[in-house]
């Protein structure tokens, strides 16, 4: 799966969550960049994007996460092993 697109899924999903079609990630984006995204804000949106895209998070990934290109590099690699697998 191409980067592009692992970001255009988590845009959606960001986007619907934080109720803001306005968000526009990039890998430097962090939680301070974007209004709403705490702690408590945080688990619904990794549950939302567990939902969506059908993967599943371990929590030594979550501890991992500094921004949303580390994220998206998660995202993109647990996609690719679903698609092989699949």
């Amino acid at each position: 799966m191409e980067n592009t697109d692992v970001y255009r899924k988590l845009t959606a999903v960001f986007r619907d969550v934080f109720d803001d079609d306005g968000i526009v990630l990039t890998p430097e984006t962090t939680a301070g960049d974007i209004e709403g995204w705490d702690s408590m804000a945080h688990v619904g949106l990794i549950v939302a994007i567990e939902e969506r895209l059908k993967i599943k998070f371990k929590s030594s990934e979550m501890e991992a996460l500094h921004n949303v290109g580390h994220l998206a590099g998660i995202v993109e690699y647990k996609l690719e092993m679903q698609a092989q697998t699949a």
